[in-house]
Parts: structure tokens; C-alpha cells; sequence
């Protein structure tokens, strides 16, 4: 029976996140189909500029994955207004955060693009694409900092009704910007940016609300900035490794040419919106496991792991398989040129492949946050960059710049960089180190 209750407190929470969680993806894969078919170099210079826009974002996603546990274990230890305190301060340091990227992005939009190594023909469409998405950059981390508000108020199910409204005013919005008054990928990176404003200010209302009706002050409170902070630098550290990690990629896949370029970025967004589909059991683990954690309850916790860590790994082993299936009609829907759709399907085959592996490391990644053990998954992240940067660099030494160098760049990434995050997690969660605060 307990058994039974487990799960469906897991469903309860992963199933809504799932849909919430690919919001993002899905603005992307709306952005590439529709910036797609206006030419190779204007979907290489969208696929540059997200790299660098995420990377930022990527950075800041400790506002989502430190607020969620935070207010999981107040809620756990029966404690609301604390739990909402804690709510309010993730906001506060999301919208002091986001102005000062937005302004710094905005001016460093053209060295950061050169930084990257684009081409005269492709940099144009990176600069504006890049410049535009920063009115959204402080929209998004304010959309982490609610949505990790009302996880660990074990809420998932209206951030998925707030993406849904985003993503279907998204499409239409890019639509009409970049067909509608030819604006190009500036049409679609402004429109991009007004959904992201109109999901981030639900979830300001929200939050304030709450905050109101339990007494707790709209006003934030800088010690609890601080102590964020201080938990997010170890998360901010590990989220560096990885986008360290997804950048290093683009520098080397940008040297094998346009085609290349084009085609992983069609990859990496395909890679991103499975990543999320994967991480719905990952949000999940971090708001149960929290809220488990809060209340003195670590075997339940650990029932909990093992479950979601057989669901995760089924689930990328489902989700590989439809993706290699699909993979060599995938490149249709975003592209007509046949050199960037044969490369795409070779990627997409290796990606399928390590699916499962994939699923592994989402959820115990998921469970570790949850748990609050930052500082091991920051030091984790160091070692698998140090193990990856070589096999990037045998790919750019030796892999020939056609379909078959994108797919050992892909088999380095999703197969060679996963596993090694697969190890290292799962060597942390054999022990109960993670489980007890005090033995970190």
C-alpha cells in the first residue's frame, strides 16, 4: 500500500512537470521550425546565439533548483511562512540577477558571438537574435524562481498551465513577427521574450499573493538573499560545468562548418526537450525528497530514489527508441537542405542511444538537489568536464567536418560525457552521506 502511495505522489508531481518542463524546449523547436526555412544561416546564427543565451540562463537555473528544496523541507517541517519567505527572497535575487544580465548581454552581444567563432555570414543573425532574447532573460529567471516556489509547495500543476498559455502564445506571436512583418530572427527572439514576460508575471501575482494571505512581508529580506546565494554558488558551480561542457561542444561542432552548426543545433534542441521530458521524475525527486528529508523521514526518501531511478532509466530507454525511429524523417520539419538533414539524423541515432543513460543521471541529479548535497554535485561536475574536454578534443583533431564528425561529437556528449556523470552520481547515492546534513 505505501508502496502504492509513493507512486502516485510521484505521478502527482512528475506527470504536470513534464508538460511545464518542456515549455522551454518547445519555444525552441517552434523557433528553429519557424526561423528553419528561412536559411541555413539564419538557424546557425539562432543555434550560436542560444548556446551563449543559455549558458546564461543555464547558470541561473540554481534559482529554480535551490528555491524548490528550500521550500520543500520548511513545508516538510510543517513550517509555512517560512517556506514562503524563502519563495519571496528567490524572486528578489531572480530580478536583481536578471537586469544586470539583460544590460551586460545587450552590450557584449557582438564579442560574445565573435567569442564563439561565427562566420561573416552567420553573425549578423546571432548579434540580433541574442540582443532581442534579453528582455526575456530576466522573464525566465523569474519564472525559475516561481516555479521553484510552487514545487516545493508540491504545486507542479499550474506552472504546466502557465508553459502551455506561453508556448501557444509563443508560436503565434513568431509567427506573426518573423512571416507576418518580415522581422527575421529578431521577430522571433522578441516574440520569444513577450510570452516569457506574460508567464513571468502570473507567477509574480502568485507568489504575492501568497506571501499576503500568510503574513509574510512582499519586502525581501537581504540575510535570506544572502543564504540563497551562499546554497546557489555551489549549484551554480555545478550548472557551470555543464554548460562549460555544451559550449565547448559548439566551439568544436562551429569549426566542422555552417551545415554542422545547423544541424547540432536542431540536435542539441531535440537533446534539451527530451532532457526535460527526462527531468519531469528530477523535479519530482527534488520537491519529495526535500519535503521527506524536512521531516526526518531518510528511509522514505530512499525508497523513493530507487523508484524513480527504475522509471527514469525505462523511460529513456521508451523515449530512445521513438527517437531513433524517428530520426531520419525528424529533419523535414525544420529544414529542406538535404546536407543538414542527413548530419541531424546521424546525431539524433547516437543520441537515442544514450537515452537511457540519460534517464539515470536526470533523476539522481534530481535527487541530489532535492537533498541539498551542492557542494558534492558541484565537485562531480569539475571531474566530468576534466574527463570530457578530451574526447572533445580527439573529435576536433580527427572527426572530418561532414554527417560522420557531428555523430562522433554527439557520441562523445551523450554517451562519453553522460556516463561519466552516471558514475559519479550514482557512487554518491550508494552511500547515505547525501541523506544526513551534517556528514557533508
Amino acid at each position: 500500500m505505501r508502496s502504492r502511495s509513493h507512486t502516485r505522489e510521484i505521478l502527482r508531481l512528475a506527470v504536470p512537470a513534464f508538460g511545464a518542463l518542456i515549455a522551454e524546449p518547445l519555444f525552441l523547436l517552434a523557433d528553429s521550425a519557424i526561423v528553419g526555412h528561412l536559411g541555413v544561416a539564419q538557424l546557425a546564427g539562432v543555434g550560436l546565439a542560444s548556446a551563449v543565451l543559455h549558458t546564461a540562463v543555464g547558470l541561473m537555473v540554481f534559482l529554480a533548483y535551490s528555491t524548490t528544496p528550500a521550500v520543500a523541507r520548511a513545508i516538510g517541517e510543517g513550517r509555512l511562512p517560512k517556506a514562503l519567505a524563502a519563495g519571496r527572497d528567490g524572486v528578489w535575487l531572480a530580478l536583481l540577477l536578471g537586469l544586470a544580465l539583460a544590460v551586460a548581454g545587450f552590450a557584449a552581444a557582438g564579442p560574445l558571438v565573435d567569442l564563439m567563432g561565427a562566420s561573416a555570414e552567420v553573425r549578423p543573425f546571432a548579434v540580433d537574435y541574442l540582443r532581442w532574447s534579453m528582455p526575456g532573460l530576466v522573464a525566465t529567471l523569474l519564472i525559475f524562481a516561481g516555479t521553484g516556489v510552487l514545487r516545493g509547495l508540491q504545486d507542479t500543476r499550474t506552472p504546466l498551465i502557465v508553459a502551455s498559455a506561453g508556448f501557444t502564445a509563443n508560436i503565434a506571436l513568431n509567427l506573426f513577427l518573423v512571416y507576418g512583418l518580415d522581422l527575421s530572427v529578431t521577430g522571433s527572439a522578441v516574440g520569444t521574450s513577450i510570452a516569457q514576460w506574460a508567464m513571468a508575471l502570473v507567477y509574480l501575482v502568485m507568489v504575492q499573493r501568497n506571501a499576503h494571505s500568510h503574513g509574510v512581508s512582499p519586502l525581501p529580506d537581504w540575510r535570506g538573499i544572502r543564504a540563497m546565494t551562499r546554497v546557489g554558488s555551489w549549484l551554480m558551480l555545478r550548472t557551470l560545468s555543464l554548460r562549460v561542457a555544451i559550449l565547448a561542444t559548439v566551439v568544436v561542432v562551429t569549426a566542422q562548418g555552417s551545415v554542422n552548426l545547423a544541424a547540432h543545433q536542431l540536435a542539441m534542441t531535440i537533446f534539451t526537450f527530451l532532457a526535460f521530458a527526462l527531468d519531469a521524475l528530477a523535479i519530482a525527486a527534488q520537491a519529495l525528497i526535500g519535503k521527506e528529508l524536512g521531516a526526518a523521514r531518510p528511509d522514505t526518501a530512499r525508497v523513493l530514489t530507487r523508484t524513480m531511478i527504475r522509471w527514469g532509466a525505462g523511460f529513456g530507454v521508451v523515449t530512445g527508441a521513438v527517437l531513433a525511429l524517428a530520426a531520419p524523417w525528424a529533419g523535414a520539419l525544420f529544414t529542406s537542405d538535404d546536407g543538414v538533414r542527413l548530419a541531424l539524423t546521424l546525431a539524433l541515432w547516437v543520441l537515442a542511444a544514450g537515452q537511457p543513460i540519460a534517464g539515470y543521471v536526470f533523476v539522481l541529479d534530481g535527487v541530489l538537489i532535492g537533498a541539498g548535497d551542492a557542494k558534492y554535485l558541484a565537485i562531480a561536475g569539475v571531474v566530468n568536464l576534466a574527463f570530457y574536454i578530451p574526447l572533445l578534443l580527439a573529435v576536433r583533431f580527427s572527426a572530418a567536418g561532414n554527417a560522420e564528425g557531428l555523430a562522433w561529437l554527439w557520441a562523445a556528449f551523450s554517451l562519453g560525457y553522460m556516463a561519466a556523470r552516471g558514475l559519479t552520481l550514482g557512487l554518491r547515492a550508494r552511500t547515505d552521506k547525501w541523506l544526513v546534513p551534517g556528514s557533508r
